[in-house]
């Protein structure tokens, strides 16, 4: 029983995995920031390119 005591105590205090899973949540957390300004962005340049095609219509027209 005290080996059993001994192991849960090191296994408590041991910190690698937590480190792995903060370095996972810290990249979804990026991932999701990525994502989200690329979608902003893409509207945006959507809205750039309808607003160039509609001028060089009216000027070629």
């Amino acid at each position: 029983m005290q080996t059993l005591t001994t192991m849960f105590k090191q296994f408590i205090r041991d910190e690698d995995g937590v480190t792995a899973i903060e370095y996972g949540l810290i990249a979804a957390l990026i991932a999701v920031v990525i994502i989200a300004s690329v979608q902003v962005v893409g509207s945006q340049l959507d809205i750039t390119f309808d607003k160039i095609g509609a001028a060089l219509t009216t000027a070629n027209g």
